[in-house]
């Protein structure tokens, strides 16, 4: 695979590899600042050369190289690892017969059919270094590193990480906070700073008959394409292209996606047992049949009597999501998270094994340029490294942390106020709807205002989301964080924060306080003693709380799609078409074409986790209400995937290569929504399904509570048992007779009318056991399988001590023997050993 050698862009001496891109317009006056970096930056062994655009004249860039000994200085500088010995793997007893059962399981994988979804490993490079011990670079060690060609010893990726280094802590004019590239485009100097793509993603020519022409044509044919949405992902190839920190966001998207795969097939499952017997369910018939029961109006000036029969789709529909299944899945959800969440540790173990990330810690990731400027007055000896550096004061630490709780509770306030606007909205055209003209209308009115209100808060949360992230932005700059990692998790809390509220919270409204505090008929409850509170459908309010995860669930995620890639697509196609109107027969440069690419995010993949992480909270958290959740996540993830692949490789600019151990502050708030849903979904059930009412009747009131009739449904007469009466004489309509509402009150003409019966106090002794006893049971079975499943595999762990140990007998072996060949060419006896 001679293309890996290949440098990509180059200098116009067709020799010097581009290693970063900066653009400016020859128009900004602020050319002072760009000459002193631009000076400082060759004084620091970087070679710069200008070149002006061909499409638009004002554009100018300067592409810059890093020459072999400032790549050297700096590798040992910032402790890179690089590769210094083929691995050589030891065995004993155990291992040997590991091997044979390797081998017997080879042999019988082998006579099976091939897997479509294995990628072609003939058609990627031989990744070398993921076959080598790694060390720190070291200039003074050089000959201990295998160094077959000085031009590939370091990547593209290492090489423009390097070089953005370089240019973070270049000065531009004199003060300590002067400095960096970052400044330089806020204030115009600067328009962008990217490194350029390794060249052209398609090709004239058939990638099977004459090969990729690089590493960016071989992601977008085995990766990017759609036509490959059923193959696994080539990680070690994203990672070599994008860095490690992308590569690691891909395999846990990948993981994810495959987790869901199980969780999908049982909520299908229990989907199509609801659907099955839907038509043999006894509250479904009772309440199909029910033609002489009338339920109270559910509004006060134009609601009539409804026969209950009329909430017989509702009904059916409700049991879908609402029967026997619902607990096992909500149980099952809560244990797949946590295997989930368990098993992705260990694959991530793997990963940062494999791609040599197990000795890079935080402690090596340098101080941001703008903490270094806020606080280079204050220094602290840094108990790693025993060197001075800036230091922020607690007490300035704890009053910027203060400033940002607040506006983070300012915000979320402002969210629960949408949400109550939106309840307002509700009661008031309640109302409305139930006097419409269109019949369709009339008839479900309940139907169309939740509808209705869905949609408003559906845009309500979009136009929000606006200005969450200009506000977490400022709130995080304020507190000055040390490290970019430090910056990026602060960041990100406070986006999943804002988000996770601003979602939700209509969805705990509908699930936990929508109908609950109504009161009963002729003692209605009302907001500002004006508006009657909304009560439940005859059928419960399961029907709306999964109307409104659905229709969230589907928006967002046609939203998302379209403004990660439709977007870019729109702009970039306006780019291309501007420049083709400019220019007709010259061939455009690589980096002028990355340059009309669209930039990545500013926050990097914040954005890419936040809508992940948001999809699993809809995924696990209310999942006994919405089964079919998992399979709507697995269908998008599937897209998804592709989609992020192809706006990478395709529709980006290529993003600075970042190293990361892990998914950062993402994994601890996945396991802090793994444990909001158990309390959630036990709540969902006791509360706002009917699984705990049915229970009771079934076991203490219905036909076999006393084990007397063996052979009747022990839910037959529960519709009419739930029922209350209310006497319609007392709301001075001028009618008479009874009408029923949900609830368990006396009748009229009870001694204690309309007080709550004994049967409501065991259901709700009931729904606090049922709470109790789910969230301690599934609490315990997760905390089990947490202990059963360790972070690192046991043969990984023996084996990372085991190269530890060899990577210090190698050095030292090296080292003798560079001290010997020193020996031999002064002529000096050659000792076998230390001297």
């Amino acid at each position: 695979m001679n293309y890996i050698a290949s440098s990509g862009p180059l200098f116009k001496d067709g020799k010097k590899r581009i290693d970063y891109i900066l653009v400016y317009r020859k128009t900004n006056i602020q050319y002072d600042k760009r000459n002193t970096f631009e000076k400082n930056l060759r004084a620091e062994g970087l070679m710069l050369e200008k070149e002006p655009a061909i499409a638009s004249p004002d554009i100018m860039f300067i592409k810059i190289h890093i020459p072999w000994d400032t790549l050297c200085k700096y590798a040992e500088r910032l402790n890179i690892r690089m590769p210094f010995r083929k691995k050589c793997y030891y065995t004993d007893g155990r291992s040997k017969s590991m091997g044979r059962m390797q081998t017997y399981f080879r042999r019988i994988k082998n006579w099976m059919a091939h897997n479509p979804m294995v990628l072609d490993k003939s058609a990627f490079p031989d990744l070398e270094e993921s076959d080598c011990y790694t060390g720190p670079f070291s200039r003074a060690r050089i000959h201990h590193f295998i160094i077959n060609n000085k031009d590939t010893f370091f990547s593209n990726a290492t090489r423009s990480r390097i070089v953005y280094h370089m240019l973070e802590r270049t000065k531009y004019e004199n003060g300590i906070s002067k400095v960096g590239i970052r400044k330089l485009i806020n204030n115009g100097s600067y328009i962008a700073a990217f490194p350029p793509h390794e060249g052209a993603y398609k090709s004239s020519q058939p990638i099977k008959t004459h090969g990729p022409q690089n590493n960016r044509h071989l992601l977008y044919e085995r990766w990017a394409r759609w036509g490959m949405w059923y193959k696994h992902q080539p990680l070690d190839l994203i990672r070599l292209y994008f860095g490690e920190k992308i590569g690691l966001y891909f395999a846990w998207l990948g993981w994810y996606t495959g987790m869901l795969i199980p969780a999908a097939i049982v909520g299908l499952c229990v989907f199509f047992y609801g659907l099955f017997t839907m038509n043999k369910s006894q509250v479904s018939q009772e309440i199909c049949k029910a033609t002489e029961v009338f339920m109270c109006p559910l509004c006060d000036k134009n609601c009539s009597l409804q026969r209950l029969n009329d909430s017989c789709i509702y009904a059916k529909v409700t049991y879908l999501f609402d029967n026997g299944g619902t607990v096992f899945f909500a149980i099952f959800m809560a244990i797949w998270a946590t295997v989930f969440l368990e098993f992705w540790k260990r694959r991530r173990s793997i990963l940062t094994y494999t791609w040599d990330l197990i000795e890079w810690e935080e402690e090596e990731e340098t101080l941001r340029p703008q903490f270094e400027a806020k606080y280079y007055k204050m220094e602290i000896v840094n108990p790693i490294t025993g060197k001075p550096e800036p230091h922020q004061p607690s007490s300035d630490k704890v009053t910027r942390l203060l400033v940002s709780v607040s506006g983070i509770f300012f915000m979320i306030s402002l969210v629960i106020t949408a949400v109550f606007g939106v309840v307002v909205y509700r009661l008031v055209v309640m109302e409305q709807f139930a006097s419409f003209k269109w019949n369709f209308i009339k008839q479900y009115w309940q139907f169309a205002t939740s509808a209705a209100a869905v949609c408003i808060n559906f845009i309500i949360i979009m136009l929000l989301n606006l200005a969450y992230e200009k506000i977490a932005y400022l709130l995080t700059n304020l507190e000055y964080p040390r490290t970019e990692s430090e910056w990026e998790n602060s960041f990100a809390l406070k986006m999943f924060l804002f988000q996770f509220v601003n979602l939700n919270s209509s969805i705990f409204y509908i699930a936990f306080f929508l109908g609950r505090f109504v009161g009963h008929p002729g003692k209605y409850n009302k907001l500002f003693d004006r508006w009657r509170l909304e009560e439940c459908h005859p059928s419960g309010c399961l029907i709306d709380l999964c109307l409104q995860m659905g229709v969230i669930m589907f928006l967002k995620q046609i939203w998302n799609n379209f403004m990660e890639l439709g977007y870019p697509l729109i702009q970039n196609w306006w780019s291309r078409h501007k420049i083709k109107r400019g220019i007709h027969d010259a061939s455009i440069p690589q980096w002028e074409n990355d340059w009309n690419l669209q930039p990545m995010n500013l926050h990097g993949l914040m954005d890419e986790y936040l809508e992940m992480v948001l999809q699993f909270g809809f995924t696990t958290i209310f999942v006994a209400a919405f089964p079919l959740a998992p399979l709507l996540a697995l269908l998008n993830n599937i897209i998804e995937i592709r989609l992020d692949a192809y706006k990478f490789v395709t529709q980006w600019r290529r993003p600075l290569p970042a190293r990361a151990t892990d998914i950062g502050i993402w994994l601890g708030i996945l396991e802090g929504i793994g444990i909001l849903a158990v309390i959630t979904n036990a709540f969902v059930i006791a509360i706002t399904s009917d699984y705990i009412p049915r229970f009771v009747y079934e076991y203490k009131y219905g036909p076999c509570a006393n084990h007397v009739e063996q052979n009747e449904n022990c839910l037959k007469g529960y519709v009419n048992n739930s029922l209350s009466f209310f006497d319609l004489s007392e709301l001075g309509m001028g009618k008479s007779g009874y009408c029923r509402y949900r609830d368990y009150r006396g009748p009229p003409w009870s001694s204690k009318p309309y007080e709550f019966t004994l049967q409501y106090w065991h259901i709700l002794a009931a729904r606090l056991a049922f709470i109790i006893v789910f969230e301690h049971l599934v609490f315990g079975i997760k905390s089990f399988i947490a202990y059963l499943i360790p972070d690192v595999p046991k043969g990984l762990h023996e084996r990372i001590r085991r190269e530890k140990y060899l990577v210090q007998e190698m050095m030292y072996e090296a080292e003798l023997e560079h001290l010997q060949q020193q020996r031999r060419k002064s002529g000096q006896p050659v000792h076998h050993e230390w001297p």
